[in-house]
């Protein structure tokens, strides 16, 4: 549904640039979710930004059901927009508080080609329905509702324009568990009624694992690991990957969380080499001998198939220890 292939993304200009995206390949399939994962600053809301249309793309290719809309301008057409559309991380603020639930849907329905007031009523209706808010919300403003609430609203707006891709950027960052919890399933459940393709994006590696069929790990611009879910939490092959699954409290095990060493670098000025070697477990700080980590930058081989790691020894990446999913987490919590 949406394939980035070879995708570069510059803040700035001259001696002040910046490379927030450097060089990224990704691919979310029809009806699928697809996880994107890393520390805050790496990029992935600079991806996100720069799909939707409000950044440009300064190499690469960005295709949408084969249809290439890599420049700013075609990124910004009514037909785009109807398409792909954004779900972001405040949902307060992405509402208009001065319109009502029904007209704010309603806005959205109108760019879907829907005209009428009796038929956009019906389908702002049966929207809601889809994220389990009754009718009489549609009277109501923003600031009547509770953040879970309000995140729904945003994800019914999305859902108006009848999208084939939603992206969601950190849309359960700032709640509570039990509330994450909703959500995660509502989107489960829209994705089963609609079809919706979506890019899920957040540094929770535990929230990402829920919902996603297909996880990319990104670190400083770069994607460093892409794997089906479950094979990259048995078996991360990057020791960026395998340090931020080891950072993940599990219930009922002994394992004790260890997040991940060091600071995340500049991205104005990058690690030479891998970008992760100076936070390495793995890396020449334990391994001296290791200087290819310094002086070559590791490119993004199989490590099995349709597992890709972007490191020089991913073969020697210890596996995770067995622990309690965090599926059964999340039921507890929404339960």
């Amino acid at each position: 549904m949406i394939e980035l292939d070879d995708v570069v993304v510059r803040y700035g200009a001259g001696a002040n640039t910046v490379t927030a995206v450097d060089g990224i390949s990704l691919r979310l399939d029809a009806g699928k979710t697809l996880g994107l994962v890393g520390e805050s600053g790496c990029g992935k809301s600079t991806v996100a930004r720069a799909i939707v249309g409000l950044l440009p793309i300064a190499s690469g290719r960005l295709l949408v059901d084969d249809e290439d809309y890599s420049t700013l301008r075609s990124r910004n057409s009514p037909a785009y927009r109807r398409r792909v559309q954004m779900v972001f991380q405040d949902p307060y603020s992405s509402l208009n508080p001065r319109m009502t639930v029904g007209r704010a849907i309603g806005e959205a329905i109108t760019l879907r080609g829907v005209r009428g007031r009796a038929e956009r009523r019906r389908v702002a209706q049966s929207t809601l329905e889809l994220v389990e808010l009754s009718e009489s919300a549609m009277s109501r403003y923003p600031h009547q509702f509770s953040g879970g609430q309000r995140q729904r609203i945003a994800i019914a707006r999305a859902l108006a324009v009848g999208p084939q891709v939603i992206i969601a950027d950190e849309i359960t960052s700032a709640l509570d568990v039990s509330i994450q919890a909703t959500i995660l399933n509502l989107l489960r459940s829209v994705q089963r009624e609609t079809g919706v393709s979506i890019l899920f994006i957040s540094h929770d590696l535990s929230v990402i694992r829920y919902l996603s069929d297909t996880i990319a790990v990104m670190y400083l611009g770069e994607i460093v690991e892409r794997a089906a879910a479950e094979d990259l939490f048995e078996r991360p092959r990057h020791p960026y990957s395998n340090a931020l699954t080891r950072s993940i409290p599990q219930l009922g095990h002994d394992r004790q969380p260890a997040p991940v060493s060091g600071e995340l670098p500049d991205p104005r000025n990058p690690p030479s080499g891998c970008r992760f070697h100076i936070r390495c477990f793995m890396g020449p700080t334990q391994f001296p001998e290791r200087t290819i980590c310094r002086e070559e930058s590791p490119q993004s081989i199989p490590a099995e198939q349709s597992h890709f790691a972007a490191c020089h020894f991913a073969g020697l990446v210890p596996p995770i220890e067995p622990a309690e999913t965090h599926d059964r987490d999340m039921s507890r919590a929404s339960s």
